[in-house]
């Protein structure tokens, strides 16, 4: 694109109240960004969703966002940042099919956004030693398949970090997210790491460089990690956090959702447990749990060790009872392990949420026999 047709497409972002939908229902009936900034306000109020007051907006704004478009033209070209504007061929396609995906996104890197397959990885900041070690055994499982998956997430820390780090160890390309413009790196922290991601990937953020730090803005940073992957997989939150936000978002774009279960008293498992109790997501337990639901071709011969199963010394006890008997009623799995009946209810329900037993009509229950006690 040339420098003048950018300039008004930088320009439109910065107008107070124009969003992704709105900016796109201007540019249908005016046809083209420029033609935004030369109409009247009796045309610009016919767009849908374009009332009197936006019009006004638009005029009274738009002098002082060309000029601040003039400035970040210069800001782009100095540090070779890529501008991808949504009618673009190189745009990325799965972002394109959301309502409200960014009018234009800055790329630094070189990736192919359209002929690869894409996993959004997110989690936590405040991610345990499981977490960590779920989030880069799955990375390594996913590297181990036919399929090369590109690693998305958002660079914050945590299971962000740990996905980037995990996907360049293991040889995978990765993009990461930004909530700021490409004039800092935040956390600082990992800024060695975003240019390691620079090389092996992309970086990509909606927002021009000098954009004030707003939460907001990690919210509509999250719509963009949902919105360019084939599936989000949650890893660790709590009850409440941004992961949820990026899940619930993934689900409303119709994309796959997966979310690793942990045990019932940990915090960081309540998000992900939630998630799948309530159907917003496939429980996960390795990689080809992902090339089955998304219809992948499944690679073969390649074991995939389980991501998240933990088991006490009271569960294998109730396992190897299991085992014995083949099935039994809770009161004989007291009897036989010893244990109490809300002891023993308490275990029965973690090991049947890690998908190590399953429960039979008459409250019988037995091993799965998806796991190696």
């Amino acid at each position: 694109m040339t420098n003048d047709n950018l300039k008004y497409k930088i320009a439109l972002g910065l107008i107070s109240g124009i969003g992704p939908i709105t900016a796109k229902s201007l540019i249908a009936y005016t046809g083209s960004v420029e033609n935004i900034f030369k109409a009247k306000k009796t045309e610009l109020i016919k767009a849908v969703g374009v009332g009197e007051f936006l019009a006004t907006q638009i005029l009274k704004e738009k002098e002082d966002a060309l000029q601040k478009a003039e400035q970040e033209l210069r800001f782009i070209q100095k540090n070779k940042i890529k501008p991808l504007f949504y009618l673009e061929e190189d745009y990325p396609f799965l972002l394109k099919q959301c309502p409200d995906a960014p009018l234009l996104i800055f790329v630094k890197g070189n990736i192919d956004f359209n002929n690869r397959k894409i996993i959004s990885i997110v989690g936590t900041r405040n991610a345990t030693i499981q977490g960590k070690e779920n989030c880069e055994q799955l990375i390594k499982s996913l590297s181990e398949t036919k399929h090369n998956p590109v690693i998305v997430s958002g660079l914050a820390y945590g299971v962000d970090i740990c996905a980037h780090k995990s996907a360049l160890k293991y040889g995978l390309d990765t993009i990461a997210v930004f909530a700021h413009g490409f004039d800092k790196i935040y956390p600082a922290k990992h800024k060695n790491t975003a240019s390691e991601i620079k090389e092996n990937g992309a970086l990509v953020t909606e927002f021009i460089s000098g954009a004030k730090f707003d939460r907001q803005n990690f919210l509509k940073r999250n719509r963009i990690i949902a919105g360019l992957s084939h599936a989000t997989v949650v890893i660790e939150s709590a009850k409440k956090g941004g992961s949820l936000v990026t899940a619930d978002i993934a689900n409303s774009y119709n994309r796959e959702v997966f979310a690793i279960p942990g045990r019932l008293d940990d915090k960081y498992s309540e998000g992900t447990n939630w998630l799948i109790k309530t159907h917003k997501a496939f429980l996960l337990q390795s990689a080809n749990d992902i090339e089955y639901i998304l219809n992948w071709e499944q690679s073969k011969n390649i074991v995939q060790k389980s991501l998240f199963i933990e088991f006490s010394e009271e569960e294998k006890l109730i396992a190897n009872f299991l085992k014995q008997k083949n099935n039994s009623i809770i009161d004989e799995i007291c009897k036989g392990t010893k244990l109490t009946m809300s002891k023993v209810s308490s275990l029965l329900l973690e090991m049947e949420f890690k998908d190590a037993i399953r429960c039979l009509p008459g409250k019988i229950y037995e091993l799965s026999g998806n796991i190696n006690f």
